[in-house]
């Protein structure tokens, strides 16, 4: 907890604010940009190896002090260290059925640095469920998605995207970046700066750009290839067991005209649903969701690939 002489002087400079998290019992303050937390040591130690271990070092004596309290100075935003704290002294705050995605972001950063693993292991777990590894899973999701474990914003897609990548939760990277083709309907999407609710801006960065980018290329390419969710548009002869031939060659005609022009839309996980109207023979209504069926598992399979990641079995979390 040595600090250097310009570092003590600013701990104590008048610009050096106290935040709300000020404990009068405090032990310690802990000093993030210009904003001073005074908090406890053993509620930090006991859940922090990292603290634990700072607690027992032994204090020089110009440790730089506030109101007796020795200051330990955080190279990180102030904000990520209030987010941690608020969840620390306040459980209840991580009992909400959805957290902005900042507060997620701020437990999976610190937690990684200063091994608060229980904050750690509980953000993780909103972005797993949000971003599962099997189809099963994934259907389960309402549709249309809207994040249930995180506040939704108009940035929050491309934000997952860097915050699964550089905290190296890789399980999440197939769909989150397949969610991101999804609502972006063009290449040129991809390259667009998403507004945040504080008003700061959010990009893909290039490795991303470029996995999306060459995602998009693949999936467009195969998603009406025989064997896949879209195949059997193209297939104009049905089954040798189809009974409604002139209504069955009519439906896959109207639905590949439809396809077709649409055809920079993603459907690589379309569900082919049957509606009431649907002019199909009974045979026909059985062998197209099944081939849609098997098609969607093929590409949940197949997409992590279209990503230059590794298979899914293969993607584990870097914690």
């Amino acid at each position: 907890m040595s600090l250097p002489p310009e570092k003590r002087r600013r701990t104590e400079d008048a610009s050096t604010k106290r935040s709300n998290i000020w404990y009068k019992d405090g032990s310690v303050v802990l000093q993030a940009q210009n904003t001073q937390f005074r908090v406890h040591w053993s509620l930090l130690s006991q859940n922090s190896s990292f603290f634990r271990d700072l607690e027992d070092l032994p204090q020089p004596p110009e440790q730089p002090t506030v109101d007796g309290c020795p200051v330990v100075e955080l190279p990180d935003d102030e904000f990520d260290v209030e987010f941690v704290l608020k969840a620390l002294y306040t459980p209840s705050f991580l009992y909400q059925t959805a957290l902005p995605l900042a507060v997620i972001a701020a437990h999976i950063r610190l937690g990684r640095k200063y091994d608060f693993r229980e904050l750690l292991d509980l953000a993780v777990a909103r972005l797993t469920f949000e971003h599962p590894t099997t189809l099963q899973e994934y259907d389960a999701l309402p549709k249309p998605y809207i994040p249930t474990r995180i506040v939704p914003h108009d940035s929050v897609r491309f934000d997952i995207v860097t915050l699964a990548r550089e905290n190296g939760i890789l399980s999440v990277l197939p769909l989150a970046y397949y969610r991101v083709l999804r609502t972006t309907h063009s290449a040129d999407g991809l390259f667009q700066h998403l507004e945040r609710d504080d008003g700061t801006q959010a990009s893909l960065a290039p490795v991303d750009l470029r996995r999306c980018v060459s995602g998009r290329e693949k999936i467009l390419d195969v998603q009406l290839k025989p064997g896949y969710p879209c195949g059997w548009y193209r297939s104009r002869v049905p089954g040798p067991n189809c009974t409604g031939l002139e209504h069955c060659v009519e439906l896959r005609e109207k639905c590949l005209r439809t396809y077709l022009d649409a055809v920079t839309t993603l459907k690589g996980l379309m569900k082919f649903r049957l509606t009431s109207n649907t002019e199909l023979c009974a045979a026909c209504a059985q062998d197209i969701p099944k081939s849609n069926a098997a098609g969607r598992r093929r590409m949940w399979d197949e997409l992590p690939g279209f990503f230059d990641l590794p298979p899914w079995g293969e993607l584990k979390n870097e914690l």
